[in-house]
């Protein structure tokens, strides 16, 4: 991997971390998901955790809240399909 694109000390999966990149998921996202690979294995990371209801169930209020705790820009004057989009490409 060359010099340049290597993600940092913090990321224990760069392999991982790379591809998750190039598949256009932000820096945060990739970095949380190579790191929870690395501690356990790739094939357990998504089926561990709690159950949450999809985003379609939640009220508009709480998306909102959901995007303020992520600090995604624009979300007061997002409707809930747009902060729907806004979470899940975060």
């Amino acid at each position: 991997m060359p010099a340049s694109k290597k993600p940092g000390p913090s990321v224990k999966d760069d392999e991982l971390y790379e591809k998750l990149r190039d598949e256009g998921n932000s820096k945060e996202k990739s970095a949380r998901i190579a790191n929870a690979a690395a501690n356990t294995s790739r094939s357990e990371v998504g089926h561990r955790g709690g159950s949450s209801p999809a985003y379609e169930d939640w009220t508009v209020d709480d998306l909102r809240e959901r995007a303020a705790e992520l600090g995604i820009e624009g979300r007061s004057s997002m409707d809930k399909d747009a902060l729907i989009d806004a979470l899940r490409h975060h």
